[in-house]
This record gives structure tokens, C-alpha cells and sequence, in this order.
């Protein structure tokens, strides 16, 4: 009996090894672009492609140097841009977000079902089929080569994917506060600002990661409304590197886009517990 039962034990432990291994092989194989991209900031730039492997023959620190001041303005100009919009973007879905989301899980309102429906279906539409209407409007009020079209439809509750996750977060809040809160007087502003957002703090937290992180890598509408040189953020200007005419500089790009990854990793390293805890309880699996 104890035989088997330590055979059994040694049967659990070599496929706790094999998986633990299978998953090592996993990381490294999803980090490796990651590492390479490390590896040749570090290379001369005739050496990127004629050693691709993670080691080199040569070392430098001249394509940070480089990439630094190759474009218009000194590279800490697009990340000031980027954290300008990044900022704006991040108030804006908390605020509307946070304020939307109370309303359809708190109030009740005529064709509240179906204007919730409609929101949900919104998450369906791809920003290209959104963005020509858009540029046209923000064109028309001369918002074009301004941070505003990128911010101001943050304020006015367009992620339909955050309110309908502070929505699941606010339901799971019992609805006894609310009416122990109106037996003490208070009303749906003091409700909302003193009982719904400070329990709210995962599910606040979870929008404001998930939107810093989208905003920071758009590309596509930041190279829409910001043409002027002045105005580009990280993910526009780091496409600047890479020219028409053939003469592209990977070194710097490389150099270039480590330090623009450097604000997500903090972003994620310290709000990581907030992002598990406010996913796992919404209901969004």
C-alpha cells in the first residue's frame, strides 16, 4: 500500500515537472520577440539582421543616443504628448464611464434595457467604420492636429467595454446601502460619490489600467487627427523611423520603443493585484 502510494506521488510530482517546464519553454518562446528587440538596441545597426540571434559580436549604446535626437524634437516631447493623452483619456472613462454605469445599475429610466442593448452592441463596431464621420466632425470645429479628438470622446462614455464592466461591479453591490443611504437623506449624487466609487476602487482601477494601456499603443487614430511633427505621440513618431524611401533605422527604433514599453510595465507591475481583483469580480470570465 505505501509503495503505491509513493509511486503515485512520484507520478504527481514528474507531471507537476513536465508542466512547470512546458510553461517555461511557453514564456520564453512569447518572450523572445521581446528579448531580441533588447538584444539588437544594443547592436550596430549593420549587425541587427546579419546576426539576428540574441548575442552579438559588437556592443553599443550609440542608437539610444542616436534616437534620442533623430527626430524634430528631443524623444521625451512624444512621450509628454502621449502622457497628455493618456492622461485625458484615463479621467475622461473614469468619470463618464463610472457615472453611465450607476445609471443603468441603479437607476431605472423608460427603454433602459434597450438603450443598455444598444450600448453593448456599440463594442461590435470597429474604429474604421467610426473614424471617417469622426474626422469630418472634429474637422468641421477645427479640432484637427489637437489632442481633443482623442480625449473628448473619452468624456462622453464611448468605451461601452468599461461601463458594462463597472456596471457588473456596481450590481454586486448590495442594494441595502442605497436604501440605508436614503433613509439617512442622501440622494444619488452622495450615494454614487460616498458609497458606489469607494467600493468601486477594483473595477476603477481595472478601466484606468486598460485604458492607459490602449490609449499608449494607438496608433491608428493617433495618426489620423495628429499630422503636424509637433503634435505625434509615441506610437506615431516611432513610425517616423522607418522611411519611404528605404532608409529605416532599426537601431534607434529599437533603442526607442524599449522606452516607450518602460511606462506600461510600471503600469502593470503596481496596478496588477487591482486588475485581477476587478476583473474577477465583474463577472467577466
Amino acid at each position: 500500500m505505501n509503495a503505491a502510494r509513493a509511486a503515485g506521488r512520484r507520478r504527481a510530482s514528474w507531471r507537476r515537472f513536465g508542466k512547470h517546464v512546458l510553461l517555461v519553454l511557453g514564456g520564453l518562446l512569447m518572450l523572445y520577440p521581446l528579448l531580441w528587440m533588447v538584444a539588437s538596441s544594443f547592436k550596430p545597426e549593420a549587425l541587427i539582421f546579419r546576426e539576428p540571434g540574441l548575442l552579438a559580436s559588437e556592443f553599443t549604446t550609440e542608437n539610444y543616443a542616436f534616437g534620442w535626437d533623430f527626430l524634430r524634437r528631443p524623444f521625451s516631447w512624444y512621450i509628454t504628448n502621449s502622457l497628455i493623452v493618456v492622461a485625458g483619456a484615463v479621467i475622461g472613462n473614469l468619470v463618464s464611464c463610472s457615472l453611465a454605469a450607476y445609471g443603468f445599475a441603479r437607476l431605472n429610466f423608460k427603454f433602459k434595457n434597450l438603450w443598455f442593448a444598444i450600448m453593448l452592441m456599440s463594442i461590435m463596431l470597429p474604429i474604421h467604420v467610426i473614424i471617417v464621420p469622426q474626422y469630418i466632425l472634429f474637422s468641421n470645429i477645427g479640432w484637427i492636429n489637437t489632442f481633443l479628438p482623442l480625449i473628448a470622446p473619452k468624456v462622453l462614455a464611448t468605451d461601452a467595454f468599461f461601463v458594462f464592466l463597472m456596471v457588473q461591479f456596481f450590481r454586486g453591490i448590495p442594494r441595502e446601502l442605497d436604501e440605508a443611504a436614503r433613509i439617512d437623506g442622501a440622494g444619488h449624487p452622495r450615494i454614487f460619490f460616498r458609497i458606489m466609487l469607494p467600493l468601486s476602487v477594483p473595477a476603477l482601477a481595472t478601466t484606468a489600467i486598460f485604458t492607459f494601456i490602449w490609449t499608449w499603443n494607438d496608433f491608428f487614430s493617433q495618426l489620423i487627427f495628429l499630422t503636424h511633427p509637433d503634435m505625434y505621440t509615441v506610437p506615431v513618431a516611432l513610425r517616423t523611423f522607418l522611411d519611404a524611401t528605404g532608409q529605416n533605422h532599426w537601431g534607434p527604433m529599437f533603442a526607442m520603443s524599449l522606452i516607450s514599453l518602460a511606462p506600461l510595465f510600471l503600469i502593470f507591475l503596481f496596478g496588477q493585484r487591482f486588475l485581477v481583483k476587478g476583473i474577477a469580480t465583474t463577472g467577466i470570465k
